[in-house]
């Protein structure tokens, strides 16, 4: 793969642009619209439903799947892709927006961030 990211076309009166986004599990065109799977699912969707509309990103949350099911499940299961039981793209973002947001159930320092779990402390 020589690139990861190609810009197909710029916008001369906006800052709009689409481009291809090329990963190890698929191309993604964009602007792209990304379902949520914060827990590892989309709900309500199996991944055929997604495949049937042309889905090939989901989005997923790192501070829910680190809390439930954990890290040790998603290994013992061969990875994020295999536990989703999902072969296209996946978008997981950095929980950082987590630091705001749990503010009181979070201690930071410079070696980074811990978190007391919302769900059962």
């Amino acid at each position: 793969m020589d690139k990861s990211f190609i810009l197909n076309k710029t916008s001369s009166r906006s800052l709009a642009r689409r481009g291809q986004l090329f990963t190890a599990h698929g191309k993604v065109e964009t602007p792209v619209f990304c379902p949520v799977g914060s827990q590892a699912t989309v709900k309500t969707l199996t991944p055929e439903d997604l495949k049937s509309v042309n889905i090939n990103m989901i989005l997923s949350n790192t501070y829910h799947l680190y809390l439930r099911p954990g890290i040790p499940i998603i290994k013992e299961m061969g990875g994020l892709h295999k536990f989703m039981n999902w072969d296209g793209v996946i978008l997981t973002d950095s929980g950082g927006y987590q630091i705001f947001s749990l503010a009181n159930l979070r201690k930071l320092d410079e070696g980074g961030v811990s978190f007391r779990s919302h769900i059962d402390g």
